[in-house]
């Protein structure tokens, strides 16, 4: 995650930077179901082209949606891709303080229709007979937090799913570490596709496996040595995935060792000269 910008930057700039963490035309599409020739889409594309317009320079979250500003907003020399990369001071490897031998699966996050944590659910009821001493934690708040309660209550999961709520970014960060696989189930048809999430980044700094479905963004940064993909919206083949995960511990001490090797060249510490240097060369051009 991006430390704030005045932590980086201290002195007065006289230029002006537009950060763009989600898409916003898209996202509004896909959150209320609305095609992309209505009135609402292309005035949210009007606003985009305007406010870069305001803009010296552009920073986008991932190299997919940077493809998409450049085809109808912005200069590609005016765009610069930043993901929003770990902070090692919060997200580290770290020695376990669960007290219990439950086998934890985690998912931490926003509760939306797009980040498919439905899926998740119906994918552990079908695992549940098989898996003595494994429980779904959610951590999160968000526009779905009533229908996935009542879907656990429907399951039958209520001693098996719990949902914690919103914690600080540093509890958060703890409560992790101390999970066991990480899971991220996006929705492939939806705003998910190509909205990169630092879920992913986090666990992976932390040390702990991840299961994530095979959308559009997590292809392009990720492969089979790195994170376990299954078919988005899929539960049978998540149900899979996770059983798989739960038995073969070989399997999760591989990803681990591949992840935290990645994690070594893909944090804030390393990329954020990404930004610095761009800081610079903007207050020079000013």
């Amino acid at each position: 995650r991006r430390p704030p910008r005045s932590t980086l930057f201290p002195y007065t700039t006289l230029f002006r930077s537009l950060d763009i963490h989600d898409i916003v035309p898209e996202f509004y599409a896909s959150k209320f179901n609305s095609g992309k020739n209505t009135h609402i889409y292309k005035a949210l594309i009007l606003m985009e082209r305007t406010s870069i317009a305001f803009s010296d320079h552009v920073i986008i979250a991932n190299h997919i949606w940077e493809k998409t500003l450049v085809s109808r907003s912005v200069r590609k020399n005016k765009c610069t891709v930043l993901l929003n990369y770990p902070d090692p001071s919060i997200f580290y490897t770290r020695p376990r303080t669960k007290k219990n031998d439950k086998f934890i699966i985690l998912y931490p996050g926003t509760l939306n229709h797009h980040q498919g944590v439905d899926i998740a659910i119906e994918a552990f009821a079908i695992i549940k007979k098989q898996s003595i001493g494994v429980e779904f934690h959610i951590y999160g708040a968000g526009t779905d937090e009533k229908y996935l309660a009542e879907l656990i209550v429907k399951l039958g999961l209520e001693d098996k799913v719990f949902m914690k709520g919103i914690l600080s970014l540093d509890q958060i960060s703890d409560v992790m570490a101390n999970s066991d696989i990480g899971v991220v189930p996006k929705r492939a048809n939806s705003f998910g596709n190509e909205a990169f999430s630092t879920k992913t980044f986090e666990f992976m700094a932390l040390g702990v496996p991840v299961i994530i479905s095979d959308t559009k963004i997590d292809k392009f940064y990720f492969n089979d040595s790195l994170v376990r993909f299954f078919h988005s919206g899929d539960e049978k083949d998540l149900a899979e995935s996770l059983f798989l995960m739960i038995k073969d511990q070989d399997l999760r001490n591989r990803l681990v060792k591949n992840s935290l090797k990645y994690i070594e060249e893909n944090n804030w510490d390393v990329k954020k000269n990404i930004y610095l240097d761009l800081v610079d060369l903007l207050h020079k051009d000013s």
